[in-house]
């Protein structure tokens, strides 16, 4: 069976926590905006994003990623952690 390595890509995300819920939020485009999520417990933080696949939840934590198309969507951060390093600039 073939075997396929995912291309080196640059990209941008923000994790989102309440210590950068605004700048996390102004990072997500409008066109993918879905909201502050109002949970019953007022300790948990969560938004919503309108992705290609659908409206998903990211919690707090997650990162939110631009993708290579302009698009946004959560990744948990174990996920993102096997998946991507920080680029020095």
């Amino acid at each position: 069976m073939p075997k396929f390595r995912k291309k080196p890509v640059i990209i941008e995300a923000e994790q989102l926590t309440k210590e950068n819920l605004e700048k996390t939020c102004d990072f997500i485009s409008d066109e993918y905006w879905g909201g502050i999520i109002d949970y019953p417990d007022r300790y948990k933080l969560g938004v919503y994003i309108k992705t290609l696949e659908g409206n998903m939840e990211a919690q707090e934590y997650d990162y939110i990623i631009k993708g290579v198309n302009d698009e946004f969507y959560p990744c948990k951060p174990d996920i993102f952690e096997k998946t991507y390093e920080l680029v020095e600039e």
